[in-house]
């Protein structure tokens, strides 16, 4: 008998009937009922399984696809799909957490059958709809669950909102263009407000329409420069993707100067400016279990300061539960989401401009401890890969910038050496240098070079050009941006500025430095591209229009010296070089000063109307020239910075180091905070090595914090140092903290930390992650420079983690320390397990104790009680190792055991053991009989399966006999005292060609068991080689639930196929990967059946030969096999159908037609090749369809046709119905002699002639010298009739009746014709008679009865009716007719009219009424009906 575990009855929510009948099966049937979790292969799935052992075959569900998020407008329909698997099939359900979906007009759950899923559709979602998910699977293994989440974008109620809808329609037009009114508000408005303008009109591309409103811009400039107003070039330039961000280059006109703004461009959308930001490394999936941490990393190929993270559709922002942090290089990016709950798994993203990645975070349920209150350090969990690796990918991809950068600067100073770039040029290198590869190979993540113009070479422009005007050249920016500002005599102003930061390589940046250089002088122009260089050049030259009246020149001195050359450029060049040069009238001497000296270089004005394209060669142009020409030379590019200063943020009282690399190793440089320099001194050291250039601050305070510059050779680099002063804990006291505490119950522990930060502090401590408050037990006490955390009379259930948590405006750290609080331990867990029981041992095990109190078990202390005595034996101290063999026992007797644990804190309560009995002699049970494994000529290897029955004690080994074919005597293959102790054997003493049977018995320590059955005959010689295919594999039957397979025994081939013994059938559904096995057993027949298919579905077959040599290659079929019957055209089956029916109207007219066809046909109705009314009811089955009217009226007639059809074809049978009522008399008779001899009869057509095309008319004569009638016309189907041989002298008479399918109508009486000769001797004056008219009204002879019935009682209802015509005759209850209900038996019988009720209950009192009704009258007579013992309503 099973017994029941102690806690087999513990309460379970059940949430299904299967739910409920796994456990009403556990517990009736003994199993133990489990709740094992486990993960499933579907990330997000959980398996909890109900029974510790499942039997082969069977498994627990599990969910093959999981539903998917779902964002979706308000109003539309929802859909969540998953597919399951398991054996049993699992039941699958739906539910959400916040509410219920038991309004199945809301929440439609169903099944595709053709793809397996099953589907739960939510209609017309709404805000109240906004929930988790969940999706079961149960079978009586276990249940799968999953979850998803249905968000829900509400449509806006704020009437501006639909003016904006309203607005959108309107602005789109058919060619798609915005009407003025948008491109008003577009060239009106800021930048910064461009998106929302284009929210508000509906408009989706930003980027097009920035693009058109460009060329508006340049078309109301051309229409302003008719005016007097100078456009300026390459505006749409300006705005394209990558270069807005570090636009900076002032625009001039004659009116004033327009500056495009850094603020106002960034207020663009960020997609703009990140577009070519692309992951090196991808974030990856994480696994984590819960309460650890979890890190997703990602690399950027370019530099940037912040990323966006998102989870599950939300932004996240750093805090307590997310730390986002980048590397000081602003490659590597990190979310760290502290302490993992179930509600943290999901999809996580990182969003870098454009791009972003995305992958899941899984979090799996927590392992069981192995002692209560204690819980494991919380640690943290990465995708795969290491921090080491990220910083090595980071490393690899600055070397790159640098080489690149290098390569670049090397390419340009040969360029300068080879004489390339000539001195009374202005050449300026921006742009998109990192994107350079066509000619050197550069990768395209390089990041950005900046050449700043060296002010100081404006010495040897000013010498080179011979100028004698002034003009101020400074730098007023760390950006390199050079202005260059002259003054002329009419106080008008011109600026030179250039963007070219050469002087900083940087890896935070992904920007596109266009560098414009703007001049009004008017010089002969040269632009040379190097062959290393993609990059935009461009040169703007500007218009001033005021003239000197000392400086003039002949015009056509300066037609014949104005001349332009372009330089020849290199053909490997994709760079694109814009120059463009503006007419000045006038020439002014100008003054050239720098920050770090004074010089002059003349201004050339002259007329330059060119703009060239280094697509190709530049086409020459000539121009005027109002000067001597100025002998060309080389500018030299001057020091160079290979990487620049980053900013820095520093912690207070320690040192912070900016580091910076120069071209050149013989340059020295000038260190600056603030605009002041900076000298060395105790804090400040400054270093150089080679051409690196170090300043190191020793120990930073507050007042170091600013911009810090190094100038050298007239180029700098700046950046900023952030001094702060976040929370940090003092190291001596931090390591006594952070080592574990371990006190006994019921002392204190004291926690104790030290710390420094900037004012205000916020101190906060957890214990195992829950804020610790003031209480009776805990005690916080707080100050500027420490924390102490005092947890009085502890419990063993305090034992955890101890955290502590600073935070200030700076940022927070935090330490963690580990509790222990000791304890005796827990009792030892039952119910303890025999694991032998023998006459002569008890061997038996226990589970530890759950808590063994914070120390190992040192020992058990076992005490034993004979059942039916009082007192308990000690039998001793044994390791600590759960389990026990009592060897001093008496053989059938009953023991009870006491089990305590002992640690060095204690002795625990005492675990008590359920009865336990030494066997008594019990032998085992007979093995399994034993199989073959491999047979050889002087070898047969066997195994056998243990008996189900040990007998209560171990089974000590196995005896094994053998037995020639043909003989009775068995022979020991192993000796009595050479027991075979494992299940296998090699039975080597056989002769090569004999057939043998084996048995097996085993031995326990009662003694030798029974034996076995024998196993096959087996012959003693080498193995077989397996068969051949089988070959001629075909279905020759198909139904929907089996199929009937047949094949060719293979072909027998010595030395490669043997004879095949048997074959085994497999299957697979088509959207199956496993092949199912049909025969357990190899079959001999070459056909088999298989069975249990499912309806229409497509199955694939093979077939397999087997041998003692193993199985042969499969057979397989080349097509699936359809799981329906072969196909067979419709065809009727019963041959007695009418063709012909005719009912009488209110009547029930049933048509039923028996067919067969294969597969299952479509059946359809018409009536008149129209399909039948909705009143018309269609009743289909398997073989056979029914047409039903159950109150026929007399437009019903017409003929009825059913369409049997299926893809074999297709049948059909028509019945021509005619609904009609007993014919109503024609009118008058009148006689008319037209031919002597001969009557003409003639009379007015009945009143059912026009509706009934098939009622005719007989005629019948009546001599007055006969008694009888006699038929003188019959089927005439129109009003007259003449009659022959009419006697003169005679009295005739006549009558017309209307006849149709239903019958004959009463008589139309003719008057008397012709009169007899009367004698005139007698005359006699007889009265003539009138014929009797028999027809009346309906009326009751006998009405209904009151009628008392018992429940469950026959009821019988009759009355006698009479009326001529026959009455029409209807039953009602409750005034609802009765005549087409099939629970009441309603007769008519010669004006008998009953009614039989079989079985009378409540739901048949009421009041009962007949009407009988002809053409001359009603009438009407109830009852009512009462059923003993019930009350009426």
């Amino acid at each position: 008998m099973w017994k029941k575990a102690r806690n087999s009855r513990t309460s379970r929510q059940s949430f299904s009937l299967v739910h409920q009948y796994i456990q009403h099966f556990n517990e009736v049937s003994g199993n133990k009922t489990a709740a094992i979790r486990r993960r499933s292969n579907t990330p997000g799935v959980i398996i909890t399984q109900y029974v510790v052992n499942i039997p082969e075959g069977k498994s627990t569900p599990d969910i093959k696809s999981k539903p998917m998020p779902v964002t979706i407008q308000q109003g539309k329909s929802a859909i969540f799909k998953a597919m399951v698997k398991g054996n049993p099939k699992p039941e699958v359900s739906w539910r959400r957490t916040k509410g219920s979906i038991s309004d199945k007009e809301k929440f439609l759950s169903k099944y595709d059958e053709s793809t397996g899923e099953h589907i739960l559709e939510i209609c017309k979602v709404s805000a109240n709809e906004k929930d988790v998910y969940k999706c079961y699977a149960v079978n009586e293994f276990g249940k799968a669950v999953c979850t998803a989440t249905l968000n829900v974008v509400e449509d806006s109620t704020d009437p501006s909102d639909f003016r904006k809808l309203l607005r959108k329609s309107k602005e789109e037009r058919a060619d798609g263009e915005m009407n003025e009114k948008f491109w008003d508000t577009m060239l009106k408005a800021d930048r910064k407000d461009y998106e929302r303008i284009c929210r508000e009109f509906g408009v989706s591309d930003l980027n097009l329409i920035l693009k058109k409103l460009e060329e508006k811009k340049k078309e109301r400039m051309l229409n302003k420069n008719k005016n007097g107003v100078i456009p300026y070039e390459d505006s749409k330039e300006m705005f394209s993707l990558g270069r807005m961000k570090d636009f900076k280059t002032p625009i001039q006109n004659d009116i004033g100067e327009n500056r495009v703004d850094e603020e106002e461009v960034n207020h663009l959308p960020d997609e703009f400016k990140l577009s070519q930001v692309d992951f090196v490394i991808k974030i990856q999936e994480i696994k984590a279990q819960e309460r650890d941490d979890a890190l997703f990393e990602c690399v950027l190929t370019h530099p940037l300061p912040k990323i966006t993270w998102m989870g599950k559709g939300s932004v996240l922002e750093d805090g307590e539960k997310y730390t986002i942090s980048v590397s000081e290089h602003k490659l590597i990016h990190r979310l760290l989401i502290k302490d993992c709950k179930q509600l943290d798994k999901g999809i996580y993203s990182a969003v870098a401009g454009i791009t972003s990645c995305s992958a899941w975070l899984v979090v799996g349920a927590e392992n069981e401890s192995t002692s209560a209150g204690k819980k494991k350090p919380r640690k943290t969990t990465i995708a795969g890969g290491a921090w080491v690796d990220l910083e090595k990918v980071a490393r690899e991809q600055q070397l790159k910038h640098r080489e690149e950068m290098e390569k670049i600067l090397a390419a340009v100073k040969v360029g300068h050496e080879a004489g390339q770039l000539k001195e009374n040029k202005t050449l300026t290198t921006g742009g998109k240098i990192a994107e350079i590869n066509a000619a050197t190979g550069l990768s395209k993540n390089a990041g950005a070079v900046r050449d700043d113009v060296h002010t100081s070479k404006a010495n040897a422009l000013s010498e080179s050009m011979g100028s004698e005007e002034k003009a101020n050249i400074k730098n007023s920016k760390g950006d390199g941006t050079v202005q260059v500002t002259a003054d002329d005599p009419k106080d008008e102003k011109y600026t030179i500025s250039a963007q070219v930061d050469f002087h900083k390589v940087t890896e935070t940046s992904d920007t596109n430095d266009d560098v414009e250089l703007k001049s009004s002088q008017n010089e002969e122009t040269d632009s040379d591209e190097n062959k290393n260089s993609t990059g935009s050049v461009r040169c703007l030259r500007h218009t001033r229009k005021a003239e000197s009246a000392h400086h003039t020149s002949d015009p056509k001195e300066q037609a014949s010296d104005n001349e332009v050359r372009d330089s020849g450029r290199n053909k490997d060049s994709m760079g694109q070089i814009k120059l463009s040069g503006c007419s000045n009238q006038s020439q002014q001497p100008v003054d050239v000063t720098a920050d770090n000296g004074e010089n002059k270089f003349p201004k050339d004005d002259g007329k330059c109307d060119r703009t060239e394209e280094a697509t190709g060669t530049a086409t020459p142009r000539r121009r005027k020239r109002q000067g001597p020409l100025i002998e060309d030379s080389v500018i030299d590019p001057g020091v160079q910075f290979i990487w620049g200063l980053s900013d820095v943020n520093a912690i207070i009282n320690e040192s912070v180091e900016l580091t910076c690399k120069l071209s050149s190793e013989d340059c020295n440089g000038v260190w600056f905070r603030d605009g002041k320099k900076i000298f060395p001194d105790d804090n400040f050291i400054i270093t150089k090595d080679g051409a690196i250039h170090n300043f190191v601050i020793i120990k930073c305070k507050e007042e170091h914090s600013g911009k810090y510059r190094f100038e050298v050779d007239g180029r700098k680099t700046e950046a900023m140092v952030n001094v702060q002063d976040p929370p940090r804990f003092d190291p001596q006291y931090l390591t006594s903290f952070t080592e574990p505490m371990t006190v006994k119950v019921g002392h204190n522990a004291i926690f104790k930390l030290c710390f420094v930060g900037h004012k205000p502090l916020k101190i906060q401590w957890y214990r195992e992650g829950e804020v610790l408050q003031d209480s009776n037990n805990t005690k916080i006490e707080k100050s500027e420079s420490h924390s102490r955390l005092l947890l009085t009379r502890c419990q063993r259930k305090d034992t955890g983690e101890i955290k502590i948590k600073i935070k200030n405006e700076h940022g927070f750290t935090e330490a963690i320390s580990q509790l222990t609080v000791l304890d005796k331990p827990t009792s030892p867990l039952g119910p303890a397990e025999v694991t032998e029981s023998s006459p002569s041992c008890i061997e038996f095990r226990w589970r530890p104790p759950k808590d063994d109190g914070g120390s190992p078990v040192i020992k058990y202390i076992m005490e034993r009680q004979q059942v039916g005595r009082n007192t308990w034996k000690k039998i001793g101290d044994i390791p600590g190792v759960p389990t026990y063999r009592d060897t001093n026992v008496d053989r059938g007797r009953k023991y009870c055991y006491r089990i305590r644990a002992e640690t060095t804190e204690g002795t625990s309560d005492a675990m008590e053991t359920d009865e336990m009995q030494a066997g008594t002699l019990a032998f085992p049970g007979p093995p399994a009989p034993p199989k073959v494994v491999s047979t050889y000529d002087n070898c047969i290897n066997l195994s056998w399966a243990p008996p189900s029955n040990t007998g209560g004690s171990r089974i000590l080994g196995y005896i094994l006999e053998k037995r020639k074919k043909g003989s009775n005597l068995w022979t020991v293959v192993n000796a009595m005292d050479e027991l075979i102790k494992e299940k296998t054997y090699a039975v080597k003493d056989v002769v090569a060609g004999m057939e043998y049977e084996f048995r097996v018995t085993a031995i326990n320590l009662s003694g030798v068991g029974e034996f076995s059955n024998p196993s096959d005959f087996v012959f003693a010689r080498d193995p077989k080689k397996p068969p051949g295919k089988v070959t001629g594999l075909k279905v020759t039957e198909t139904s929907y639930n089996h199929l009937v397979l047949t094949w060719t025994k293979p072909e027998e081939k010595p030395d490669i196929h043997d004879e095949a013994k048997g074959y085994f059938v497999e299957i697979r559904q088509s959207d199956c990967i496993e092949w199912t096995r049909c025969n357990s057993t190899p079959i001999i027949t070459t056909s088999f059946r298989v069975k249990g298919l499912k309806s229409m579905n497509m199955y694939w077959v093979k077939v397999i030969a087997v041998n003692d040599g193993g199985e042969s290659v499969a057979e397989e079929l080349d097509k699936y096999v359809l799981a329906m019957p072969s196909p067979v055209r419709p065809k009727f089956t019963n041959h007695k159908m009418k063709s012909f029916m005719v009912v009488k109207a209110g009547n029930s007219v049933r048509i039923r037609i028996n067919f067969e066809a294969s597969p299952q046909p479509n059946i359809m109705w018409l009536k008149d090749n129209v399909p039948v009314a909705r009143r018309v009811t269609i009743s289909n089955s398997d073989g056979s369809s029914q047409l039903l009217i159950p109150s026929s009226e007399r437009s019903d007639s017409g003929i009825y046709s059913i369409l049997v059809k299926n893809l074999a074809g297709q049948e059909t049978f028509s019945t021509e119905v005619r609904v009609t009522d007993d014919p109503k008399p024609p009118g008058p008779v009148q006689l008319e002699e037209n031919v002597p001899g001969t009557v003409t009869v003639l009379w007015e057509p009945s009143p059912d002639e026009k509706r009934d095309d098939r009622l005719h008319y007989i005629v019948s004569k009546l001599d007055t010298t006969k008694s009888t009638w006699s038929t003188v016309a019959d089927k005439l189907f129109n009003n007259k009739c003449t009659v022959c041989n009419i006697m003169h002298g005679r009295e005739y008479h006549f009558r017309v009746y209307a006849k149709n399918d239903m019958g004959i109508s009463a008589p139309s009486e003719s008057p008397t014709w012709g009169t007899e000769k009367k004698k005139e001797k007698f005359v006699a004056n007889v009265a003539t008679g009138k014929d009797c008219d028999l027809r009346c009204a309906p009326t009751f002879a006998v009405p209904l009865k009151l009628h008392t019935a018992p429940k469950g009682y026959e009821c019988y209802m009759s009355c006698a009716v009479q009326g001529n015509p026959k009455p029409r005759i209807t039953w009602y209850r409750n005034h609802i007719s009765l005549n087409t209900n099939t629970n009441y038996y309603i007769s008519n019988t010669c004006g008998v009219c009953t009614m039989l009720i079989l079985s009378v209950g409540p739901k048949d009192m009421g009041e009962y009424s007949i009407i009988a009704e002809n053409s001359l009258g009603r009438a009407e007579s109830s009852t009512v009906l009462t059923v003993r013992g019930e009350k009426r309503e």
